[in-house]
């Protein structure tokens, strides 16, 4: 197998940028939206779950599609920026970000849910009666009893947005060093014929995959084992 061209490097850096700061934002935005929505009773937590879970039901090029309309130069944001002097989001990598956000979004909210729904509450009953504040709790004993749906959601986030590939060939194209990582890449190559190229990278692609979950599955159950001992 050849090696990788300076192109194909830099698509792997590119996905790997792009994987790392969408696993990141999305640990900051689904604390607290899953806190609330496994601890929130009222009438909106059901409409909030299905707005959440939506990117796992509609096909990824449709999300694409109206990002494209919205961040585009006769979008709302878009059109925003432009009348500002700024450039619009679409085919950008800041374009693919936003995009690959929404669409991990209920990869990484779904895991801390479940966690959060199964911690039990007279442990933050307990914690309340030593006067810590609701900041205290979640920092305190929330996030520690919760480590394995934190480890499961930096996971499923950041391989999802590797291989996300939808979403930013709609909203992003293939724009070297900007918007072409290594999904889209594979799809250039194989459109170009060039099955050679398209296999280094898949191969690159398959086997950070299974290492991922092999670690991903090696680690959580040394965090789980302690817990179940208890």
């Amino acid at each position: 197998m050849n090696s990788l061209t300076p192109g194909e490097w830099q698509a792997i850096w590119l996905t790997a940028k792009l994987a790392g700061l969408t696993t990141l934002i999305l640990l900051v935005l689904s604390a607290p939206l899953a806190w609330w929505l496994a601890r929130s009773g009222n009438r909106f937590t059901n409409l909030a779950a299905a707005l959440v879970s939506l990117p796992l039901v509609l096909p990824p090029t449709v999300i694409g599609f109206y990002l494209l309309l919205v961040l585009g130069p006769q979008g709302a944001v878009g059109g925003t920026l432009e009348s500002l002097g700024l450039q619009h989001l679409a085919f950008s990598f800041w374009g693919i970000l936003i995009g690959s956000v929404i669409y991990s979004l209920p990869f990484a909210v779904q895991p801390l849910r479940e966690a959060f729904a199964g911690i039990d509450p007279r442990l933050l009953d307990a914690a309340a009666t030593l006067r810590a504040g609701p900041m205290d709790r979640f920092f305190s004993v929330v996030l520690p009893l919760s480590r394995s749906g934190i480890l499961t959601a930096v996971v499923i986030t950041f391989a999802h947005t590797v291989g996300e590939f939808g979403v930013i060939a709609m909203l992003g194209g293939s724009i070297a060093g900007e918007t072409r990582v290594v999904s889209i890449a594979i799809y250039d190559h194989t459109q170009a014929l060039e099955y050679a190229a398209a296999h280094r990278l898949s191969a690159i692609l398959l086997g950070f995959s299974f290492v991922t979950l092999f670690l991903f599955y090696a680690i959580n159950q040394r965090v789980m084992s302690p817990l179940k001992a208890r």
